[in-house]
């Protein structure tokens, strides 16, 4: 079977070995070079970097079997695009889902705050002075340009494009973050105190994510946990397709 798969994720690199060791051929979409560089580790695959309009997906999806959306969970408008262009096609898509932790996390820890955007959490921190720590991809940064930039100190991962996005924003470079994933509990502790972070602003990005332990960090600093709430994401996980299909 010929698969398009679409994810530099932590998913779409597990599904992508699980492919090709069934001896699938697996074409890889990645958005960033991170994503190639953790994509090349899988031997077998061809990997095509860039981010993918309606137009590239139109075109990309009639030359395969079935394509696969392994993209982030807060990617909305790739997947919406995606599966639109899938069923326009006629090529069968299957949407792989993060499982996420957000509902435990409201009932074990008084100091986890939820908020429907980065818009509403950045509203929130207005009026409330300290550092904040936005650990939210640079896609959302945009949405605290009116805090203080002297307060603000985001954690991205180190590609030129992110660094450029955050200089973009005024934001000073002694206050840049740039480090690549997963972070421990420890490492998250370090930071917070380093920096004297008084506020963390994270997504619910799973397990995967390293949601788990920004949460610890933050319970053992007490330091409030600002999180962007994930969207409504149907599909199936990565273990729901590998025990149904492989």
């Amino acid at each position: 079977m010929n698969v398009l798969l679409f994810g530099g994720t932590t998913e779409g690199r597990t599904l992508s070995e699980a492919l090709v060791a069934r001896g699938e051929k697996v074409t890889v979409c990645v958005a960033t070079d991170y994503g190639r560089e953790e994509q090349a580790q899988v031997e077998g695959v061809t990997i095509l970097t860039g981010r993918k309009g309606p137009e590239d997906m139109r075109a990309l999806l009639p030359n395969f079997d079935l394509c696969i959306d392994a993209t982030h969970p807060y990617a909305t408008e790739v997947t919406k695009t995606l599966k639109s262009i899938a069923e326009e096609t006629g090529v069968k898509y299957i949407r792989i889902r993060r499982a996420l932790t957000t509902t435990e996390s409201r009932e074990t820890s008084a100091l986890i705050c939820h908020y429907a955007s980065p818009e509403a959490a950045a509203e929130a921190l207005k009026d409330r002075p300290g550092n904040v720590l936005l650990a939210t991809g640079t896609k959302e940064l945009a949405a605290f340009r009116e805090l203080e930039p002297d307060r603000l100190f985001p954690r991205v991962l180190p590609s030129v494009e992110n660094l450029q996005a955050v200089e973009a924003l005024g934001i000073p470079r002694r206050n840049i973050i740039a480090m690549q994933g997963p972070f421990s509990t420890d490492l998250n502790v370090a930071l917070l105190k380093q920096k004297d972070i008084k506020f963390f602003v994270t997504k619910d990005g799973g397990k995967t994510g390293g949601f788990p332990e920004k949460a610890e960090a933050a319970k053992l600093t007490n330091t409030p946990l600002l999180v962007i709430a994930p969207p409504d994401d149907e599909g199936v996980t990565v273990e729901e397709f590998l025990e149904e299909t492989l």
